[in-house]
């Protein structure tokens, strides 16, 4: 059912107009109305010798379509009851509010008095949906007028009895605490029905905010009283035990946390800043925030050892038998940890060495400091950096903060309980920075000998010294090391295991703690050295001995299953004898994973492999070169870095320039274009150590001559041929040697390296050849193509 038109209820008349600007005014009410204008004043003594009607405007904010006024539509007729003359012209306005009207028009009189226009507005009776409205209203402005409780009774009655919609609407906007622009929407609405409509949406609105702030205010009030309560339950319990002679109040306290301090002998700065903290601690309340944290403070510094030193043990023939007794070969960490201690006995005041033990993972890295500690006597502390990026991790935070803490430097040596433990930080590689600082430039004060022995962490707000710290860093690649923070360390090596010494460390280390670990430790189980190499050469692939381990463990689970049955099968046992032979690890841990002639397989012209250096240790990095009609263009994939691809080109135009001298057509490297890729594209590649790799790929391509499969190589080569030497050289022979490539080409220069590096053993079953420049590699492994360049 359609709302009914709207009825004029007499002909259009005119009122002195008043301009309300911050004033939204609602049929029914009672209006206050000030102002200091002359003409308002002007205006309201003229309605006064009128009818003392008047006609309040609403200035708009925006131009309505087809009205050209400056005002609203809708605006109200007030009638004045008393009119109140205060000091500096300023008139005081009582009126009452009779109904809603519509401007038709404005005028200026002759005495420039403003005039409206308007035509009143009523409504026809209301319909069953505006009533419906009207009874959902009510209920709920009974609802908040319950909550809110300071709504005037007689307003209340208003509302129960009001029969027609817009009366209903303009009694209870009178009274809602509403924003002025949806106070002047709802005066500013013809239609009765979404009147109510907007009204109802809005209440409940209302109500749902009276709700929430009611419920936060309850909240609140609950916390405090408990606050309250906790407080005087206090007072309570520090008055009965002053009453006992029991109390202990902040002064005690803060004495007693002194004294402990004192007693550790901490240096003169940090003792005159544990008398400040003391002091104001015994000023506070022990309720008082503040005072926690200075308490806080005050027992960090009474627990951290200022001057507790473990005694070093100098002996080096004990020494020695502990480290060869935990880790097998490591001569270069072991004979530098010997000799810190023989110049340690002779001068005591010789600073802690900050040493960095670099190599692939599972070399023993981490259990070599354990070692270092147990040699020299010494706590053992060891702190993950892996993932480490904020400089907070480091140097704590400032103890104003919540929750405050020192860095894992100070906290580690609290744990330590003295001021020279041997510090392991493990993974010193795997550091970030974000937005939240730099915890590597933050290590840089920390690892340095001339300034850690005043290190300064934020909580302390005091020097540390840490002079008297041994630090053994780990890390499995320097590149991610910034440099600065790379030169105050002393870079120590430690290289992935030959064959025999991972045969030695699994029959020595290994599998005696495998069988421990799995129950097997009182029993007569063996393992046949042809079991171990076959796990060392099928099962693993890898520099260091984690997998190996990993794999022993699975073959001993599978024989404590078998010691199981046994038992099961023959009751009173008293003994368990089992040796594990090559033939029988298939059957207990499934087959081979590795096979080593899984590389050279097959041969193809373009087919070479190089050797490469990664975080994992020595890997094979194959190389592939095809060609095919075009125009002498160079394609490179494989996620190949910028030197790399440099290398690429080098290799190219080398080939170019001695064409004829190595047998090869210039002609077919300008009508083909040449393609070289670098298999496992999704993992990047980089560095020059492929050059003579990448020559060889592509002049076996061009040559359509296969490279023998039995060789490998790695070398720099520059554009004029040479070959120059690289890194890594016991890694990538091994890696080479474990994949059954046994012809390694080598640069000339790494002669002596391989010499010293490689296992004798592993060495007397390689060939290895050095090469001073390419054309030597490329005679020998293409004999008959460059025979003639001699």
């Amino acid at each position: 059912m359609n709302t009914p038109p709207l009825e004029q209820i007499s002909d259009a008349i005119e009122l002195p107009l008043i301009q309300a600007r911050e004033l939204v005014i609602f049929p029914h009410t009672l209006v206050p109305f000030l102002s200091d204008s002359p003409q308002t004043s002007v205006i309201i003594n003229r309605a006064m010798t009128q009818d003392r009607l008047v006609f309040f405007a609403y200035p708009s904010a925006v131009q309505h379509e087809g009205s050209t006024s400056k005002y609203e539509p809708i605006g109200t007729v007030v009638k004045i009851i008393q009119v109140f003359k205060l000091k500096n012209n300023t008139v005081r306005l009582l009126g009452e509010a009779l109904y809603r009207a519509e401007l038709t028009s404005e005028q200026i009189a002759a005495d420039d008095i403003p005039y409206a226009r308007i035509r009143p507005i009523i409504h026809g009776p209301s319909d069953d949906q505006q009533l419906l409205l009207m009874q959902s209203i009510k209920q709920a402005f009974t609802s908040y007028s319950t909550t809110t409780g300071n709504i005037p009774d007689e307003l209340k009655q208003k509302v129960t009895n009001a029969d027609q919609g817009d009366l209903l609407v303009d009694l209870i906007c009178s009274h809602l605490p509403l924003q002025a622009d949806l106070r002047m929407e709802l005066l500013q609405l013809v239609d009765t029905r979404e009147r109510l409509q907007r009204l109802a949406l809005l209440i409940d609105t209302e109500i749902s905010l009276l709700d929430l702030k009611n419920e936060i205010q309850s909240n609140v009030k609950k916390r405090l009283e408990q606050a309250q309560k906790e407080y005087f339950l206090h007072e309570q319990i520090r008055q009965i035990n002053k009453e006992l002679g029991r109390e202990q109040d902040e002064s005690d306290e803060a004495d007693e946390l002194l004294k402990q301090i004192m007693a550790k002998n901490p240096p003169e700065e940090v003792a005159k800043k544990a008398e400040k903290e003391a002091n104001r601690l015994r000023k506070l309340q022990s309720a008082s925030p503040e005072s926690g944290v200075i308490r806080t403070y005050l027992e960090w510094l009474s627990d951290l050892p200022w001057d507790a030193l473990s005694q070093d043990n100098y002996d080096i023939t004990r020494a020695q038998q502990i480290l060869d007794e935990d880790h097998y070969n490591m001569i270069k960490p072991k004979d530098r940890i010997l000799d810190f201690l023989a110049v340690r006995s002779i001068q005591q005041s010789i600073k802690g060495p900050i040493l960095c033990l670099t190599g692939p993972p599972g070399t023993g890295k981490t259990s070599l400091g354990k070692s270092i500690a147990r040699t020299m006597g010494r706590e053992f502390i060891r702190v993950s950096l892996g993932g480490v990026r904020d400089e907070a991790e480091i140097r704590g935070h400032r103890k104003t903060y919540i929750g405050a803490l020192p860095g894992k430097i100070i906290q580690s040596l609290k744990r330590a309980g003295t001021k020279n433990p041997v510090f392991l930080l493990d993974e010193i590689d795997k550091m970030s920075s974000d937005f939240r600082g730099d915890p590597a430039s933050a290590m840089l004060e920390v690892l340095d000998p001339e300034q850690n022995s005043t290190f300064s962490d934020h909580y302390l707000e005091v020097p540390y010294d840490l002079s008297q710290v041994l630090f053994i860093a780990t890390a499995n690649s320097l590149h991610t090391i910034p440099a600065p923070l790379k030169d105050r360390m002393e870079i120590i090596e430690v290289p992935g295991y030959s064959d025999m010494e991972k045969y030695q460390i699994a029959t020595g280390f290994l599998i005696p703690k495998q069988l421990k670990e799995n129950g097997l430790g009182g029993s007569h189980v063996t393992f046949r050295k042809d079991a171990v190499m076959r796990i060392i050469h099928e099962y693993t692939m890898e520099s260091g001995v984690r997998q190996l381990e990993r794999t022993l463990a699975s073959v001993m689970r599978k024989v404590a299953r078998i010691y199981v049955a046994e038992l099961s099968r023959v009751d009173g046992v008293t003994g368990f004898t089992k040796a594990v032979t090559a033939r029988q690890i298939p059957k207990l841990i499934g087959k081979p994973l590795y096979t080593q002639d899984l590389l050279h397989a097959h041969t193809a012209p373009g087919l070479a492999h190089g050797l490469a250096w990664t975080e994992m240790g020595g890997r094979i990095l194959s190389v592939e070169a095809v060609l095919f009609p075009g125009s002498g263009k160079l394609i490179l994939t494989g996620n190949l870095g910028e030197v790399m691809k440099e290398s690429a080109r080098i290799s190219l135009s080398y080939i170019q320039s001695h064409a004829l001298e190595l047998s090869i057509d210039p002609k077919r490297i300008s009508e083909h274009d040449i393609h070289i890729h670098v298999p496992q594209g999704a993992i990047p590649k980089d560095g020059p150590s492929a050059g003579i790799t990448l020559t060889v790929a592509l002049y076996s391509a061009l040559a359509g001559v296969s490279v023998p499969s039995d060789v490998s190589m790695t070398g720099e080569m520059t554009l004029t041929g040479t070959i120059l030497p690289i890194g890594g050289v016991k890694e990538k022979v091994l890696a080479s040697y474990r994949h059954g490539i046994k012809r390694i080409l080598l640069p000339v220069q790494n002669e002596s390296h391989a010499r010293e590096d490689i296992p004798g053993s592993v060495r007397a079953d390689l060939q290895l050849y050095y090469m001073e420049r390419i054309e030597d590699a490329l005679r020998l492994l293409f004999p008959k193509q460059c025979a003639h360049d001699e």
